[in-house]
């Protein structure tokens, strides 16, 4: 495998943690209810697709992080996932 290509994975795999971990501190730690009742609330209200944009926002801090190191191709990954977040979400609004 490339390093071009084993790059831009490291970059797709590091924007995933980032973006599980925006959803798990929004559930934990912003939101008023429980882990679970707020899971409960998200789908009862079928807010995945707020839900999920509001959880790619660190990913602009790991996008801006790999340009700052010079890391164009983790970036690339990052800025792929964020891409797929935004259809995903488009998506799920229409739907």
């Amino acid at each position: 495998m490339g390093t071009v290509v084993k790059n831009v994975l490291i970059g797709v795999f590091v924007s995933l943690f980032a973006t599980f971990g925006g959803i798990f501190v929004y559930l934990e730690y912003i939101s008023r209810y429980g882990f679970y009742e707020t899971i409960d609330l998200i789908i009862e209200g079928k807010l995945y697709g707020k839900v999920i944009s509001l959880a790619a926002i660190p990913n602009l801090f790991v996008f801006f992080i790999f340009i700052k190191k010079k890391q164009d191709n983790c970036a690339k990954g990052v800025l792929l996932v964020t891409i797929l977040i935004a259809l995903t979400t488009l998506v799920l609004k229409f739907f």
